[in-house]
């Protein structure tokens, strides 16, 4: 079959550019916004991090850029574009040929992702298989120099998942996901159930391959500690829109949308005695959300304006932020 796309990345093009996404279910109870009109990008070598609470949009976002939506999801909008090609418009065939050569994905839960049946070097060899034209030889020496690359040694890889553990079966997903060297790769919570001297590795294991490959990485994670230790920038999303996005030290040290820092203060420092603050009721219901900004029925600092416009989100020297009192708290 012919390729009617590009997995290139032009000279001083981002591996990722998101415009305008717009992604709705619809479902029995109505239409829930899930991403409403969001856009960031992806440098190449640059490592994004995609926070918020559960139900914010992250996961759909990844779902949408690979195409894997549920049934109920319909992209109503908007642009997703990697080297020259809107994934967004490429159809069945040609979408099943972009994933793993355009862009990938480590999924969450992915150590029960692999067969329990089939040897992990087997795996390997059939992903490359389907994408590759090429002997099952020269595909099984691609998939153990990456079985090497992630820090597993050659002999394990004819070992079945069951005998591997947490660790090693996350690192053998990270492998997968660069078998055929994308130049992106979507990590959604890839730290999840693994212990923190596992975290760590796997965190190290991501910054190793940057330096080797010039990986362009989406880190999905409502975990900011893993945010602040790997990524260059941090994107926070509420409710299905982004309300704050800057380089990974501004963000952490001088957020300025409100509920950026009450997701901050929510979680515990090492660095400071303090006391873990929590951010008071619920997320809006995305069917029928609050009139105005999202966060304002949760907001300590909101006023009438809040109550009754959407703020848009203003960059201000690669600082942007949603919120009419930016200046003021």
């Amino acid at each position: 079959m012919t390729e009617t796309f590009s997995t290139e990345i032009p000279a001083g093009q981002p591996a990722l550019k998101v415009i305008g996404l717009k992604v709705y279910y619809h479902i029995s109870q109505g239409i829930v916004k899930a991403v409403d009109d969001i856009d960031f990008t992806v440098g190449c070598g640059e490592f994004v991090g995609l926070s918020g609470e559960s139900g914010c949009g992250k996961t759909t976002t990844a779902m949408t850029l690979l195409q894997i939506l549920p049934k109920e999801g319909v992209v109503e909008g908007g642009q997703a574009i990697v080297g020259n090609t809107d994934i967004l418009t490429l159809g069945k065939k040609d979408m099943e040929a972009f994933r793993w050569k355009g862009i990938s994905m480590v999924f969450q839960g992915a150590m029960n992702s692999l067969n329990p049946v089939h040897r992990v070097i087997d795996q390997m060899v059939d992903a490359i298989l389907i994408h590759e034209d090429m002997s099952k030889k020269e595909a099984r020496e691609i998939a153990l120099e990456l079985i090497e690359s992630v820090g597993i040694e050659k002999s394990r890889a004819r070992a079945y998942p069951h005998e591997l553990s947490g660790g090693m079966k996350q690192r053998l997903m990270i492998a997968l996901s660069l078998v055929l060297h994308p130049p992106l790769v979507i990590a959604d919570e890839p730290t999840t159930a693994l212990d923190v001297m596992i975290q760590a590795q796997i965190l190290d294991l991501f910054n190793q391959l940057r330096e080797k490959t010039s990986l362009s990485l989406l880190i999905i994670t409502h975990d900011l500690s893993v945010l602040a230790e790997t990524c260059d920038k941090v994107i926070i999303m509420y409710a299905g829109k982004i309300v704050e996005e800057a380089p990974v030290q501004i963000l952490f040290n001088e957020p300025a949308h409100p509920y950026t820092r009450k997701l901050i203060a929510s979680f515990p420092s090492i660095l400071a005695d303090k006391e873990i603050e929590f951010i008071p009721g619920n997320p809006p219901d995305l069917i029928d959300p609050p009139i105005g900004c999202n966060f304002h029925p949760r907001c300590d600092y909101a006023i009438d304006k809040c109550r009754t416009e959407d703020p848009p989100l203003v960059d201000e020297g690669g600082h942007r932020v949603a919120c009419f009192r930016r200046h003021e708290i």
